[in-house]
């Protein structure tokens, strides 16, 4: 059997018919920058989210960008964050002449770990972003009560966590921004790039809407130095309609994560839980060992599978003007040797989760 690790054609296929009606009104409309279709989705993201402004801008790496632009960041600086996560989280910091200052993973959850932020904050520590790992909100209310303590502004990177809570707060709601990515691989994923900014900010919102239309508060007035980040049209019509159904897609990837749980606990280290809230799981991240022998035997019999991520940050050669080295974030580290994704969309065949298991258990005896 050969197992998808992601299939969005099926996604598509389920929900053909209300794609491609908003698909052909954008094309008829003539307008694909901007317009109802864009307005109407950041509308409705702030409403799922529960936060006044809904920014939408061209990817999530953009989102990073205009929001750490929009609390001041600038050269000079630091940003603290995780060195466990997707370049884009410290290359936005590097981009604007700050510097990435990161702090070891929690072992359980692969977050940030709290209890480790405080002994790097300086007097040039601006800001902090927490990253939502695959799914799971990070200690939010220990961050924000660190933030708090030395007047620091907090991004909540939520790339992969749409949909997530924590202690009853949504995803993107708890800190001074937070940052949603829409490429297609993520629960909800656009038929492209696609990000948001969400904030209950009134300043930060005003500045994420200047600085990704070329820093312009109206046209051919440019208050400060920006750059080109729309949200096309298109992809905010896609969007949109994927969003009524995310719910029900996020239902689906915790009962595949469930039953995962179930046959995999005494073979794999599964996923850990550990705060209050809702993981949504955008990838189904386990460690094993053995991780490299039995992620080649599952490929090799149709299963694919992917490791987020294999080098942690500190060791990229592009971060190696920071003078991190080997050891320094041993938890991190030790991870990434260990990690490993299946596939764990909701389309998933019940028969596919089933030839999975069996692989697995097969690989072990």
């Amino acid at each position: 059997m050969q197992v998808p690790f992601l299939d969005l054609k099926r996604q598509y296929q389920s929900i053909k018919e209300e794609i491609d009606q908003v698909v052909r009104e954008v094309v008829e409309s003539g307008r694909y920058i901007g317009g109802e279709k864009v307005e109407n989705f950041e509308k409705d993201i702030a409403h799922y989210v529960g936060v006044k402004h809904a920014i939408g801008v061209s990817s999530g790496t953009d989102a990073l960008l205009a929001s750490l632009m929009a609390v001041g960041v600038n050269q000079g600086d630091e940003v603290i964050t995780s060195p466990f996560t997707f370049i884009a989280t410290a290359e936005v910091v590097s981009f604007l002449g700050a510097k990435p200052v990161f702090v070891d993973i929690d072992e359980e959850t692969f977050n940030i770990n709290p209890d480790l932020i405080e002994k790097k904050i300086n007097s040039k520590t601006k800001a902090i972003i927490p990253v939502h790992l695959f799914g799971q909100m990070a200690e939010m209310d220990s961050i924000m009560e660190i933030a708090g303590k030395y007047g620091l502004k907090v991004i909540e990177d939520a790339a992969q966590s749409i949909g997530a809570s924590y202690k009853g707060r949504a995803a993107c709601s708890i800190g001074d921004a937070g940052c949603l990515s829409f490429f297609p691989s993520k629960n909800l994923g656009a038929f492209g790039d696609g990000g948001m900014v969400c904030t209950n900010d009134d300043t930060i919102a005003d500045t994420v809407r200047q600085v990704k239309e070329h820093g312009s508060a109206s046209r051919y007035h440019h208050t400060r130095i920006g750059f080109n980040g729309r949200l096309d049209a298109i992809q905010a019509a896609v969007l949109d309609v994927k969003l009524r159904h995310l719910d029900g897609w996020t239902k689906k990837r915790i009962e595949n994560s469930e039953y995962y749980n179930n046959n995999l606990k005494e073979l794999l280290r599964v996923p850990i839980k550990k705060v209050d809230g809702i993981h949504v799981y955008n990838q189904y991240s386990v460690l094993s060992d053995r991780r490299d022998e039995l992620t080649k035997y599952l490929n090799s019999r149709g299963i694919p599978t992917a490791i987020y991520y294999p080098i942690p940050l500190h060791l990229q050669p592009s971060f190696s003007n920071l003078g991190n080295g080997e050891g320094d974030y041993p938890v991190a580290e030790k991870i990434s040797k260990k990690v490993f994704s299946l596939p764990i969309f909701p389309e998933l065949y019940p028969e596919e989760k089933e030839y999975i298991i069996e692989t697995i258990r097969e690989f072990f005896k």
